[in-house]
């Protein structure tokens, strides 16, 4: 702790030396040395925390694996090595796609009794919100909480002891996308797992931006893979465009989307990066990685410094990127304009 105390001290004293220098006014002076108390407390922090052995015991349960979510866990689990060091302990569980699997891992992590939850998709979020109110949870990959945990009045914060970090892409520019590639069409689909109720906030919201502008939209939705394949046929069948929101069961299944729709050439516009890749031909995408290393941030905050997870609002991805799936835009005749980016292979 001594070492701590130094680099504290060191970091106030440089500040306040600030003072001194005619070049900087009072306030500039007082947010610098503001900013230095508040670096060195949160290395000390750090420091604290990876001196005074102690080890965090983090219990992760990932609905499925797929890349987006993958990468997610990734970024979650690299945040809080950054943060901790060789202080946290990670058990991954995978769910394999079974919410009934979900609830046996969060069962399994109460009974060991984890410092802290990282559930990964919406129905690993439910699993964990039925098994503990006392355990910290941190949520990522989850469209909207207000929607995965049926909060009414939703204010930024669930009032449980839950937060995390948001994978929503705003889907009024989503619509418009699929507007600014595909004008002259008609009929979309919308195509998603009836069993995410996530998936069913996207479709549903992004049916009412693209009533607006003028496509007639029907919702197509498969109650697991095993009958993806026939609605996708469907949907495939009689609509112009097909739109598929950041599902998980059809991430796990978009080369069989693929295999229906490219054969059928009908372009489907993605909610995330790892469909688009799939099956899609463009998407309004963020980093998943990225998002999960937040929540990572989310829970140094909770181990190290004891912030009440309640009180923390959901964070979501910083910023948001056009992307396009070049082979399948070549193989379709799509020419996208100039401000997307290519999805890298």
């Amino acid at each position: 702790m001594k070492k701590v105390t130094a680099l504290a001290m060191a970091a106030v004293v440089a500040a306040s030396a600030l003072t001194g220098c005619g070049s900087r006014s009072t306030a500039e002076t007082t947010a610098a040395a503001t900013e230095a108390k508040t670096e060195a407390a949160a290395a000390g922090s750090t420091e604290a925390a990876k001196e005074d052995g102690k080890t965090y015991n983090v219990g992760i349960c990932q609905l499925v694996q797929h890349p987006a979510l993958d990468a997610a866990t990734e970024g979650f689990e690299a945040a809080l090595k950054d943060k901790l060091g060789d202080n946290v302990k990670f058990d991954l569980q995978n769910a394999s796609g079974d919410s009934a699997t979900c609830a046996t891992i969060i069962n399994q992590f109460v009974s060991n009794d984890v410092d802290l939850i990282l559930a990964n998709a919406t129905a690993a979020l439910q699993a964990a919100a039925a098994g503990t109110s006392e355990i910290p949870i941190l949520g990522t990959s989850i469209t909207d909480y207000a929607t995965a945990l049926d909060i009414d009045n939703w204010t930024g914060t669930t009032g449980l002891n839950i937060s995390g970090t948001s994978d929503l892409a705003p889907l009024d520019q989503q619509a418009a996308m699929l507007n600014e590639l595909f004008p002259d069409a008609k009929n979309v689909g919308l195509l998603y797992c009836s069993a995410e109720p996530n998936s069913k906030y996207q479709a549903t919201t992004v049916k009412g931006y693209l009533e607006e502008l003028g496509y007639t939209c029907k919702e197509y939705t498969f109650a697991d893979s095993n009958d993806i394949a026939s609605v996708t046929t469907t949907a495939a069948g009689e609509n112009d465009v097909l739109y598929v929101p950041t599902d998980n069961t059809a991430a796990s299944n978009a080369e069989i989307i693929n295999n229906i729709c490219l054969p059928a050439k009908v372009p489907v516009i993605a909610g995330e990066e790892g469909i688009c890749s799939g099956c899609g031909v463009a998407t309004l995408s963020i980093d998943y990685y990225d998002i999960g290393y937040k929540a990572g941030e989310m829970g140094a905050e909770i181990l190290m410094d004891g912030k009440d997870v309640k009180e923390m609002p959901i964070e979501f991805a910083p910023e948001v990127t056009k992307k396009y799936n070049k082979a399948n835009c070549e193989a379709l005749g799509i020419t996208v304009p100039d401000d997307y980016v290519a999805i890298e292979e």
